[in-house]
């Protein structure tokens, strides 16, 4: 089963992984990093399909997918 996991404290929270995921599974926390941003997260990660589009776009390379 393929995983996302988020470089909590780099992410600023742009939106990019949010707008590129097919299985529209990114979404921005509610809680804040220490730079004071909300940073994206995963809900349903058994919705993964581990195409890893919202890593390639990340401009802050924060996100990893494990397949």
């Amino acid at each position: 089963m393929p995983k996302v996991e988020f470089d909590r404290e780099r992410c600023k929270g742009c939106e990019l992984c949010i707008s590129v995921c097919p299985t529209k599974i990114i979404i921005l926390d509610e809680k804040i990093n220490k730079k004071g941003y909300k940073v994206a997260t995963v809900h349903e990660m058994d919705k993964c399909i581990g195409c890893a589009t919202c890593a390639r776009i990340c401009p802050d390379t924060v996100i990893k997918v494990y397949k």
